[in-house]
């Protein structure tokens, strides 16, 4: 599991701290949720995710303005008893004394923004998502084509990096070559960029290591992209079946999310880099509703059919 700590969230979006005397130093976040205390404010705490960011608005604002001074008191200090990582209050409001009684009690950071809560709450749980995500590091290259993002894999020495380099002086960009760091931001969806230390470097056997985005300008690099087909580089074999009509989809598993693949048998004399370039257009039909493979299936039935009703008679 993920963190990140109170502090960067409070830099990333330029909060104001109002009890600087709090120590931020250890205070974590693990929970990529933004919770606003809807029910707690009313005495409900059952199910209560107590380890996210709090957050509260104008509706919850105007609840608390309502309340009782007795009752307000009395589910503010239940709330703050949690010890949630911190309290934020949205779009400039007036933060109640009670607030500031109880985060000091109860040792929990509070913070003010000017921002609309909605916006806040939008903007921060996807920097969140971002930053807990579940991630592994990947040997192989990822590459842009088409804009569709296409991971490279196979054996060391296959040509994954000689591939890349060809879709690149193609016009196509790089994102990640030998190591491709990849976060899965939600059931379905990949993303993948490079380590700081190798970001825009290919190495290329016989020459050795190259830059890019120096040689090739700043429209041959980028900095991330979502994985939608995994290519899977691999030596010829003779005698082994290949796909050759497509209708048999193959899936490639990371983190438990199904990506597109295709398995490319590499010999002397096929174009790797083409192929690449044919299998990521080949994808971006099948997302529109076009399947070649399903059209010249259906031709092959038709024409199946009719050769038998010409025999029948």
């Amino acid at each position: 599991m993920y963190s990140v700590s109170v502090e960067k969230l409070s830099n990333e979006f330029k909060l104001k701290n109002e009890l600087p005397e709090i120590s931020l130093e250890g205070r974590i976040i693990k929970n990529s949720a933004v919770n606003r205390p809807a029910l707690q404010l009313a005495g409900f705490f059952d199910y209560f995710e107590s380890d996210a960011v709090q957050v509260i608005g104008k509706v919850e604002h105007a609840y608390l303005e309502r309340l009782e001074p007795v009752f307000r008191e009395q589910v503010l200090r239940e709330l703050f008893s949690y010890r949630f990582p911190c309290f934020i209050v949205c779009g400039g409001l007036e933060i109640f004394p009670e607030i500031l009684v109880f985060s000091e009690e109860f040792n929990v950071p509070v913070f003010s923004t000017e921002a609309p809560e909605p916006d806040f709450i939008e903007n921060a749980t996807r920097w969140l998502k971002n930053e807990l995500a579940q991630r592994v590091t990947v040997h192989g290259v990822l590459v842009d084509i088409y804009g569709v993002g296409v991971l490279i894999i196979g054996d060391s020495g296959i040509g994954k990096s000689e591939t890349a380099l060809e879709l690149i002086k193609r016009g196509h960009r790089l994102v990640a070559d030998d190591a491709v760091e990849i976060k899965k931001l939600s059931y379905d969806n990949l993303q993948g960029t490079c380590p700081e230390l190798i970001k825009h470097f290919i190495e290329i056997r016989g020459i050795g290591v190259i830059d890019v985005k120096e040689l090739f300008g700043v429209g041959s690099v980028k900095q991330v992209k979502n994985i939608e087909l995994v290519i899977k580089l691999e030596m010829w074999e003779n005698g082994k079946i290949y796909s050759r009509i497509g209708l048999n989809e193959e899936y490639h598993d990371i983190m438990g999310v199904k990506i597109p693949s295709n398995t490319i048998p590499v010999r002397p004399g096929r174009n790797t880099a083409v192929i690449c370039e044919v299998a990521a257009m080949n994808l971006r039909q099948r997302l529109v509703g076009y399947s070649a493979e399903e059209i010249l299936n259906e031709r092959l039935k038709a024409m199946s059919e009719n050769n038998d009703d010409g025999g029948a008679e």
